[in-house]
């Protein structure tokens, strides 16, 4: 089984998406269940519905989990399984009070050294604390694994000393509770970023003085980093998935990405359910990948290519398909869901509305144009009319020309100063030009 594990304390970040899109490509492959764990222990980060949040986006991304479990769930478990490590003399409890702990990191710090717990201090503040932490004692050899992607790890034995297992209030600290859970469940497989790999010995010496032997495969995802080159972090808008939805990037076009993204693949603009076919986690680049927004809306332009026009219209809030065709052709100058939303949006809206808050070239003329465009729509059918022959007759009755001529129509047409050739837009603007021309 695989799993995706995310934890409900905060908007879901790019790279964890990227996780949960390869865990799921990876159990399709492998005709393995994908397991969905909310990792909820700790109580005091957790948001409340933020687990909602978190299915909602997996399900609008495509990503469908066969199981679902709260880590919560399992407190007991964790709680016996860490009475059994200190039965095994694998464990012991640590008095030592957070002051005291302070106080030797300042100490270590002072001198240029890394800070190194000493089992010696466990017994130190027995007498003063009645509510001591659980440790594992740190092991005695290296700890080595080969990673899918990043190849041969290996930690020495001294760089993980005895490490906190249980808190003060019994609930598992991460690594504990993450290495139960993945045993519980049969994990055998797990894709996380790589901020992750310095957790990996941990839980494999977890494994190992639990005396649980199955292999299991790594595979840790280089970061994601910002224009600037730093790793992408809460401050940068493109790393919240809520925030680029919310800019009118299409669920496609980011999975596409996510995808793409320091990878080779066979093409470059495909679905998640093609990626499925030809995907390989090996291929993916050990170093970190730049996420590139305007690469990003490249994309987004065109999976919008590729969407049909009844969608389209849908997702602009529109039900006549003819108005998905008309957002095609402002794909020209347009990438997301919000640039061609208020494209079409500025059709619609009534011109007097635009002249009260903007500055247009030519507002009288604009304003001649408008009565004249009207009284043409009382007088005969333009639906069957040729924007030739429209614009024509337009010229005839308003006697404008050139700029004075065609910047208001334009205006008057799209609310725009600037856009697509007024002669494609025109076939389908004529069936709505008694909703566009209104006053």
């Amino acid at each position: 089984m695989l799993r995706f594990a995310p934890s409900p304390t905060g908007d879901m970040h790019i790279g964890n998406l990227r996780v949960a899109i390869f865990n799921y490509i990876l159990a399709q492959q492998k005709n393995e269940k994908l397991l969905l764990r909310i990792e909820d222990t700790d109580t005091a980060r957790n948001i409340k519905d933020k687990d909602k949040d978190i299915m909602f986006l997996l399900t609008l991304f495509g990503v469908k989990w066969d199981n679902l479990i709260y880590q919560s769930h399992n407190l007991e478990h964790h709680r016996r399984l860490a009475e059994y490590l200190i039965a095994q003399n694998k464990a012991f409890y640590c008095y030592c009070t957070k002051d005291f702990l302070e106080q030797k990191r300042q100490e270590a710090k002072a001198k240029h050294q890394a800070f190194r717990y000493d089992d010696s201090w466990a017994t130190l503040h027995k007498a003063s604390n009645n509510n001591p932490v659980v440790r594992l004692k740190s092991p005695k050899k290296s700890l080595h694994f080969q990673d899918i992607i990043k190849g041969h790890i290996e930690f020495a034995g001294d760089e993980i000393d005895s490490f906190v297992i249980l808190k003060e209030d019994l609930t598992p600290t991460y690594n504990f509770a993450c290495a139960a859970d993945d045993m519980l469940y049969d994990i055998d497989y797990i894709i996380r970023g790589e901020d992750h790999v310095s957790n990996t010995p941990k839980q494999i010496l977890i494994h190992q003085y639990l005396n649980y032997s199955k292999h299991i495969s790594f595979a840790h995802l280089p970061i994601l980093l910002n224009n600037e080159g730093k790793k992408m972090s809460k401050r940068d808008n493109a790393s919240s998935v809520q925030w680029l939805l919310d800019e009118g990037f299409l669920p496609q076009a980011i999975a596409n990405y996510l995808i793409l993204i320091g990878n080779k693949t066979p093409q470059e603009i495909f679905t998640l359910k093609e990626a499925i076919a030809w995907f390989d986690i090996s291929k993916i680049a050990k170093a970190p990948a730049r996420f590139d927004l305007d690469k990003l809306k490249f994309l987004n332009r065109e999976h919008f290519k590729l969407s049909n026009e009844q969608d389209l219209a849908l997702l602009l809030g529109y039900k006549d398909l003819s108005i998905g065709a008309l957002a095609k052709l402002y794909l020209q100058e347009s990438s997301t869901l919000n640039e061609l939303r208020q494209k079409i949006d500025r059709i619609f809206m009534k011109k007097s509305l635009l002249l009260k808050t903007e500055n247009p070239e030519f507002k009288e003329e604009i304003l001649v144009l408008q009565n004249i465009l009207l009284a043409m729509l009382e007088t005969s059918n333009q639906q069957q009319t040729s924007y030739e022959d429209f614009k024509k007759e337009a010229m005839r009755l308003s006697n404008l020309k050139g700029k004075a001529f065609f910047k208001p129509l334009r205006f008057l047409l799209t609310g725009c100063s600037n856009g697509p050739e007024l002669s494609d837009l025109f076939p389908i603007l004529r069936f709505f030009l008694q909703d566009i021309l209104r006053r």
